[in-house]
């Protein structure tokens, strides 16, 4: 008889009854389709990892909140953050339903011309932009957000070359209760400031002022620090109107809403304690009724919204790599996406669901990515059932903020599909080769012709 080889056993500490206020909590969870559509199919056909939007609803979230802000508001209109999605088709989509594109660079701004946007359906943000840039925006009708005095004056100086008198807009930034404050951005209203660049703007002769612009800050979760924030830029606005005679033409009070995505530091989950973003429209349109505005003055209302329109509609699908045992006794395992496409685990507790279960007792998993990086983690903290390699899992919500800050950092970027109303599944972007890597490198011909056995 063969002598079995010793194994040092794993003590698990489990601990039984009710764990918080919320309940139980850990229950045994999967996600196999995604809008009808298998979540094995998906990676039989394009691989893994692979990101996957829902076109429904990215649909359905934009028509929410549209119609939770112009139900309680008669002029709205919503521009969609680029810098939390540009994938092509996804802007298209949001186009399509009838908004506006907020860019916050030249590259950005480039991307929603190429899109058929005109200049004047773009709120151009951001605390640098280049003189070509701003030159060519002003004269495209975009809604410039002037950022500080040294822009204002850019502007200026664009104007007199081109014998134009250009509308304009201002950034603003103040005190809503929210901290830490974005007071880096913009024109602050608490001292004045703002109020003196609407002067100076004015004085100056060469430009007008169209609208004002607020950003407070993001995955705000106070929908009370909107309403402050709407009352100031109304208040701002009568202000400028009764020392000038400039009215203000719209309101734009930025974006920020949180989505249903849970943060780490948060007791609930998202789902559970992110404002409906009915709550939101309350607050903004209740600021802007109240504050006086004439009938034939009402200004257009602005929104950038963008985690909270896209996050719900992005999933990544990833299989399992790995198993092991840390020193500690916990259960790891090792996934094929890690944080250089995930960016967002560094905020967000993102649900991990198993494709399939199993059996198996629930244990507490850390579940890291593919890099040879210690940062590397998904997910710190999980309870899952057993899983083998190969078994594939789901991570939600992904859909912000992940395909414009990832990075081809040890990896490579994977393909991204587009599941369409009607269950098409479209590829809207390649996954990426060395090639993709490497054709904008040079090497200098003294070095070209070396080699590793030299």
């Amino acid at each position: 008889m063969t002598k079995q080889a010793y194994e040092k056993p794993t003590i698990i500490k489990h601990t039984g009854g009710l764990a918080n206020k919320f309940g139980r909590g850990i229950s045994r969870r999967t996600l196999s389709r995604i809008d009808g559509i298998p979540v094995t199919s998906l990676i039989e056909e394009h691989g893994s990892p692979l990101f996957v939007f829902s076109e429904h609803r990215i649909r359905q979230r934009y028509r929410e909140a549209y119609r939770a802000f112009s139900l309680r508001y008669p002029k709205v209109q919503f521009s969609w953050s680029y810098k939390t999605n540009y994938l092509d088709a996804i802007c298209r989509i949001y186009h399509d339903e009838g908004s506006w594109a907020e860019v916050v660079s030249e590259m950005e701004y480039e991307m929603a011309r190429r899109l058929g946007i005109p200049g004047d359906k773009i709120l151009f943000n951001g605390p640098y932009k280049p003189k070509p840039a701003l030159a060519r925006a002003l004269d495209e009708g975009a809604k410039v957000h002037l950022d500080h005095y040294e822009e204002l004056y850019q502007a200026e100086q664009i104007a007199k070359e081109h014998g134009k008198k250009y509308p304009v807009s201002i950034r603003v930034n103040m005190d809503t209760g929210i901290h830490p404050r974005w007071d880096r951005f913009g024109f602050n209203y608490d001292n004045g400031e703002a109020l003196d660049a609407a002067l100076r703007l004015h004085t100056g002769g060469h430009l007008y002022l169209d609208g004002l612009h607020c950003h407070i800050g993001t995955f705000i979760l106070e929908p009370d620090a909107y309403r402050q924030a709407a009352s100031k830029l109304a208040a701002l606005a009568k202000e400028v109107r009764n020392k000038t005679g400039m009215p203000i033409s719209y309101i734009d009070v930025g974006g920020g809403f949180a989505s249903r995505s849970t943060l780490h530091e948060q007791y609930a989950p998202g789902t559970d304690s992110s404002p409906p973003i009915d709550d939101y429209a309350e607050a903004v349109t209740s600021a802007l009724l109240e504050a006086g505005f004439g009938a034939d003055e009402m200004p257009t209302l602005m929104l950038e919204t963008g985690r909270a329109l896209i996050d719900d509609a992005g999933f990544m699908l990833t299989r399992v790599v790995g198993n092991k045992r840390l020193a500690d006794g916990r259960r790891a395992m090792v996934i094929d996406a890690g944080v250089n496409v995930l960016f967002t685990s560094f905020w967000y507790r993102h649900d991990v669901l198993p494709v399939i279960d199993r059996g198996g007792m629930l244990e507490e998993t850390v579940v890291y990515g593919p890099l040879c990086m210690n940062i590397d983690i998904v997910r710190p903290s999980v309870h899952l059932p057993p899983l083998e390699v190969d078994d594939a899992l789901v991570i939600r919500p992904v859909g912000a903020y992940n395909v414009t800050q990832w990075m081809q950092f040890i990896r490579l970027r994977p393909k991204v599909v587009l599941i369409g109303t009607e269950g098409q599944v479209d590829l809207i972007r390649e996954a990426e080769t060395v090639d993709t890597i490497k054709h904008l490198e040079k090497t200098p011909p003294r070095l070209s012709a070396r080699s590793a056995d030299e």
